[in-house]
């Protein structure tokens, strides 16, 4: 009998120790499970195919460039910025990189997703080119294939972009573009930037406003709506229902000025207005260069002057369809110049060494 309690400790350690191991197994197991689960996770997307960035192993190539946004800041609202590219060209310009730059620069909190049509679904990693290295410094950069059918389904234009596909239209690309950007903002809301605005502040306290061009018109190259709001679906409407691809424009800024006059029954849109919800900023906060004036973007200003003339803008518009042929001086005081250097300082190191390399005489 001694001898039985004797043992009875010794059963009873053993016991207690694979018990012990068993748990620190379970433990090691659970954990091992939990961290492939999140990197598994992690590199899903539910929207769609999200492209890696290239990565370079200085960021000092392109400084200055982004901080990672910390956790002390303020909630960002929600909702991402959009830019979209409907050609198939897959080589981002001076100009396009400076638009997405500035644009993850004002919103360090914020997702800034630009969809590409010209990148394949079911690849992950984007064409060797300057303008997507210099983006992968962006923390908040994703770059993405534009599905167009996947985009426009359950949407009234699902069926017109099947039969736009059918036919020949002489305005088709911009057309597209006008398409996109109201699906977007009705499926999805948030903020759409056309690839020529250089974004001077920060725009997420703009909902459900749109710009006014010129006099009794609006431009929907800036939009920013919550999802499924009333007015992107009457857009929606109008565009399938008022279809006219032989006039410039008509898809564009001419409907969002059609529907905003019928959503708030004027027949004249007045300087920077409001009704139902919806607001027409005035055209000094997007449009302060008027489209038949863009040679002023090449020409010198001082600090000064470019200073009172920005005082009430958000995002200054280039005109990029009349501006693009235009040689910019990188290094001089034309007002685009200054914008380039003061709102997407890394493309404008980019665009200063390459203007110092052809200007270099060859050996």
């Amino acid at each position: 009998m001694p001898r039985m309690s004797n043992c009875l400790p010794k059963r009873t350690t053993v016991l207690l120790n694979c018990r012990l191991g068993a748990l620190f197994i379970l433990t090691i197991s659970f954990v091992f499970f939990a961290f492939v689960m999140f990197y598994w996770r992690a590199g899903e997307d539910a929207e769609g195919q999200f492209y890696s960035l290239p990565t370079q192993n200085r960021c000092e190539q392109f400084l200055p460039c982004l901080p990672h946004p910390t956790a002390d800041g303020p909630a960002p609202s929600p909702g991402d910025v959009f830019f979209v590219e409907t050609s198939e060209r897959i080589s981002p310009s001076y100009l396009f990189t400076c638009s997405v730059e500035s644009a993850a620069r004002a919103h360090p909190g914020t997702r800034v997703v630009v969809l590409m049509k010209g990148l394949a679904n079911g690849d992950v990693s984007l064409p060797n080119h300057w303008g997507f290295s210099l983006l992968s410094f962006f923390p908040n950069v994703e770059i993405r294939p534009l599905d167009l059918s996947e985009l426009f389904s359950g949407t009234p234009l699902a069926n017109w972009y099947l039969q736009a596909q059918q036919r020949w239209e002489p305005y088709f690309l911009p057309v597209l573009s006008d398409a996109c950007r109201i699906v977007i903002m009705w499926k999805f809301g948030g903020i759409y930037l056309d690839t020529d605005f250089i974004v001077l502040k920060n725009l997420k306290n703009l909902t459900n406003a749109l710009g006014i061009q010129s006099h009794d018109m609006l431009n929907g190259a800036f939009l920013s709506f919550k999802p499924k709001h009333e007015f992107m679906e009457l857009c929606m409407k109008d565009f399938v229902e008022n279809y006219n691809s032989w006039t410039w424009g008509h898809q564009g800024p001419l409907l969002l000025t059609r529907v905003f006059k019928k959503w708030c029954s004027i027949t004249n849109i007045q300087n920077a207005m409001s009704c139902k919800g919806v607001s027409a900023l005035s055209s000094e906060a997007f449009y302060p260069i008027h489209w038949g004036e863009w040679q002023k973007l090449f020409e010198a200003i001082s600090s000064l002057d470019l200073q009172k003339l920005l005082k009430n803008t958000y995002a200054v518009h280039v005109w990029n369809k009349l501006s693009h042929g235009t040689r910019l001086q990188v290094t001089s005081q034309a007002l685009l110049a200054q914008l380039h250097s003061q709102f997407c300082p890394a493309t404008y190191v980019k665009m200063k060494r390459d203007s110092e390399e052809e200007s270099r005489p060859a050996t």
